[in-house]
């Protein structure tokens, strides 16, 4: 947006912040003021290209247990994405120099939604590549595998689970899924969900993040962090982390507007969040433990206090009515039932300075000398450190901003919670999954770094429109979105600058999305060792119901459960004795 030399004279001082922000009003970018059409295309655009690379892998002829075939094969999927990849890039080119850039704008938007459908892709046909003539999930019917497999086929059929705490959603969803495509065989239907759950994670973190980002920033700040975590077993327990994150950052965004909200507007958005997060809950519940304490102290530093608060109320009390309707049967039994689960086994993070949570190792944790890995300062590294600086910088930027300090929150929750069990382990000799607290500290750290680069290119966009305004200044909004006045399409969808800046972004993205996903790709592939590498291998040497051996069974051997080698490779403490029944990854 340009303000004339004209009217700038005419803006009383600080007016200019007032005038952008009524810019943004009009405009915005993000989810709330984006046409339901587009968003729509964008989900379409996204979720197909997730299935476009595991589609083709599925024509590959490799051997997926010989390692030259592996690198072939990850380099052959690589090679496709570039392809795919540049012409995106093509496209928003293209749309920039045609017609003066009228069109850059959608084109940009449909590109971003692309990127990150073909980044999860990527990892998905990784998971093809690692499961090749092998009708079996990874990991067969061993393991957490094999117990939610026989879990699904249970509910299926009208029983009861083996475990009335762990979520139903997947398990019914696989059920369901297995009736409708392999005659009831949740075994068989398992491996499609783990490559269509794989799949769908870009997507979905993508459309999450757009509740609060414009395209590219949503692809930029929110969906490359969350690639630290993508996984092809059980993708759904991190695709609800790196979903439930912006879903509550949304809702704590939006309680602060309650007091300025339609009471239909208000009460609408409320049970959409509370449905969402119903379903989320119903889908993996942890996260909500450990985010719990962080969010209620963010509700509480923006409830409208000073506003209508009965319309804060309303807002809260209508979410927690709709998520109690969608997830209050389950979470009377987590409260109950829930209470009586004890986790005895101590692994291997259990044996590590509760501090370091950079990396977790799982009980399965390959080749490992002195862990951590000694650092350069005070025992940590350097990406620790500059983590850290960004927690620091980003509430320094914006400490007013709900995004910013409701992602420092769930930090902080998860760090308590993590040290609160940690420091009774002991006492009680269980340890409650706490090291699982590593993935929802790891996931928010890598937003905060994300989120100081956005805080600093708001502010090179504020000091931009300044100069161009004169003494009008200018301005973003209070959440953390970039503002885009309605006369400045050519500054596309939330970057600063010219078109330029989203195609170095989006160019620089395609290669930084390509090389984590083989990376993410890659430690999947099969092979018999002390990692995730043998799940795959398991899935290759187990019998299938026909009789026959799976297609690339190791010596053309194999039996009715599989390569059981595994079992003396989980890392459990001496005390305890490693059984198939116990194991979890």
């Amino acid at each position: 947006m340009t303000v004339s030399a004209q009217e700038a004279s005419r803006i009383p001082p600080g007016g200019g912040r007032s005038l952008i922000r009524g810019a943004v009003g009009r405009s915005g970018a993000g989810l709330r003021n984006s046409a339901p059409l587009l968003l729509a295309g964008e989900a379409v655009v996204s979720f197909l290209a997730a299935l476009v690379l595991p589609l083709l892998a599925h024509g590959f002829k490799l051997n997926p247990l010989d390692r030259i075939a592996q690198v072939s094969g990850l380099a052959a999927v690589q090679l496709r994405f570039a392809v795919i990849g540049f012409l995106v890039l093509g496209a928003v080119v293209l749309a920039m120099r045609f017609r003066s850039g009228r069109h850059f704008g959608l084109v940009s938007r449909f590109s971003a939604a692309a990127l990150a459908g073909l980044a999860s892709g990527f990892v998905a046909a990784g998971a093809v590549i690692a499961l090749l003539g092998t009708p079996w999930p990874m990991f067969g019917l061993n393991g957490d595998s094999g117990r939610i497999v026989e879990w699904a086929h249970a509910v299926a059929n009208g029983q009861p689970s083996g475990s009335p705490v762990y979520p139903p959603a997947p398990l019914y969803t696989l059920g369901y899924y297995a009736e409708w495509f392999h005659g009831g065989n949740t075994a068989y239907a398992f491996k499609d969900l783990q490559i269509l759950g794989a799949a769908a994670f870009g997507p979905l973190v993508y459309l999450s993040w757009r509740m609060l980002l414009s395209p590219v920033r949503a692809l930029a700040f929110g969906v490359l962090p969350a690639f630290a975590l993508i996984d092809a077993y059980k993708p759904y327990s991190q695709t609800v982390l790196v979903v439930l994150v912006p879903v509550l950052v949304a809702l704590v965004v939006h309680l602060r507007r309650a007091g300025t909200d339609a009471w239909r507007t208000l009460l609408l958005k409320a049970a959409g969040f509370g449905a969402l997060l119903g379903l989320l809950f119903l889908t993996y519940s942890g996260w909500f433990l450990w985010s719990g304490l962080g969010v209620l102290v963010a509700i509480l530093a923006y409830f409208p206090w000073r506003a209508d608060r009965r319309k804060g109320l309303a807002y809260l009390g209508a979410t927690g009515a709709a998520f109690l309707l969608v997830g209050g049967s389950y979470l009377v039994t987590m409260l109950t039932e829930g209470q009586e689960t004890k986790d005895s086994a101590f692994r291997f993070d259990n044996f590590t300075d509760p501090a370091y949570f950079l990396m977790w190792r799982t009980d399965m944790p390959g080749k490992v000398g002195e862990w951590p890995i000694p650092g350069e300062f005070g025992g940590m590294g350097l990406f620790a450190v500059v983590m850290f600086v960004a927690l620091g910088a980003a509430l320094w930027l914006g400490i007013r901003k709900p995004m910013v300090v409701t992602i420092c929150c769930m930090f902080a929750s998860a760090w308590v919670m993590r040290m609160y069990i940690a420091s009774h382990m002991y006492e009680t000799q269980t340890v409650q999954l706490y090291t699982r607290t590593n993935n929802q500290m790891l996931y928010c750290g890598l937003l905060l770094c994300a989120l100081t680069a956005h805080l600093v290119s708001l502010r090179l966009v504020e000091r931009k429109r300044a100069v161009e305004a004169g003494a009008a200044g200018a301005g973003g909004e209070a959440d953390g979105t970039p503002s885009a006045g309605p006369g400045a399409p050519s500054t596309g969808p939330g970057l600063p600058g010219r078109p330029a800046a989203v195609v170095g972004t989006l160019f620089a993205l395609l290669f930084l999305f390509g090389t984590v996903s083989s990376s993410m790709s890659d430690r999947y592939m099969p092979a018999h060792e002390n990692d995730y590498r043998i799940l795959p291998w398991v899935s290759h040497t187990v019998q299938k119901l026909d009789g026959h051996c799976p297609k690339f069974a190791p010596g053309g051997q194999c039996s009715k459960d599989g390569d059981q080698s595994w079992i003396n490779m989980v890392w459990l403490s001496p005390e305890h004795e490693p059984a198939p029944a116990a194991s979890s990854h």
